[in-house]
């Protein structure tokens, strides 16, 4: 997505080109196959969700056919792993290839281990540690938990984007607030948990014993090939923390 003379533009496929994705389901399928997919147009070429569907299908509202639907509906499933996980922005990893991923951006550190060792900022830590008592926090929720907003710590969005950045967040669903009678309202707010909650500590900590470095030079050769039409110095740079 670029913008050109102040609008927005999306760059896709026509309806008639067979590797249009024109499902949430065909979704899943490509990012198994796949393992990492930015939702919007980046650097490396054909790298993301945008270039696999068709510009007339975003922001429509249809859940069958809207990417933009689909992220809740594919966050919501655990089926795939989503967040802003792609030079701050969002976007898709599969659940076999994420605990190589968490291996790399987590530079073998685990949050308590990251903590212990003096390099977790006290932003990360107070926002982390709500979710020793709890799964899920929507945003604001865990504004609230972890003391940030009006009089307190400042920087929310982009702390917790670092965390996400960091594999130790993602987001997990989306949900709107509720008024005095039960009812919906607003925008759906994304709902935040740690990797360890969908996938268990034994599968994100399954490649604490590779190289942080060798991680990332396998993945890297993985998208290189599934991507071959992609520069890998690009498609490197999209995937460094």
């Amino acid at each position: 997505m670029a913008k050109e003379n102040g609008e927005w533009i999306l760059y896709g496929r026509e309806y008639d080109d067979p590797a249009r994705i024109g499902s949430a389901q065909e979704l899943v399928s490509l990012i198994d196959e796949v393992g990492f997919l930015p939702l919007f147009k980046n650097r490396a070429a054909g790298f993301s969700v945008e270039e696999f569907t068709s510009a007339e299908d975003w922001w429509t509202g249809d859940v069958r056919r809207d990417p933009w639907e689909w992220r809740e509906t594919l966050a919501r499933s655990g089926r795939v792993i989503y967040g802003k996980f792609f030079q701050k922005k969002a976007g898709f990893i599969s659940r076999g290839w994420f605990p190589r991923f968490a291996n790399y951006r987590r530079d073998g550190y685990d949050f308590d281990s990251l903590s212990d060792e003096g390099k977790a900022n006290h932003r990360w830590k107070k926002l982390m540690e709500p979710f020793e008592r709890t799964e899920k926090l929507c945003s604001w929720q865990l504004k609230e938990a972890a003391g940030f907003g009006k009089g307190g710590e400042r920087n929310f969005e982009g702390a917790v984007t670092d965390l996400q950045m960091r594999a130790y967040l993602l987001a997990r669903d989306f949900q709107r607030r509720l008024n005095a009678k039960g009812l919906e309202y607003g925008w759906p707010v994304t709902v935040y948990a740690t990797p360890e909650s969908l996938l268990g500590y034994e599968q994100i900590s399954s490649c604490y014993r590779e190289e942080p470095s060798r991680s990332f030079g396998v993945i890297v050769n993985h998208l290189a090939e599934k991507f071959p039409q992609a520069n890998k110095e690009d498609l490197a740079a999209v995937l460094s923390l």
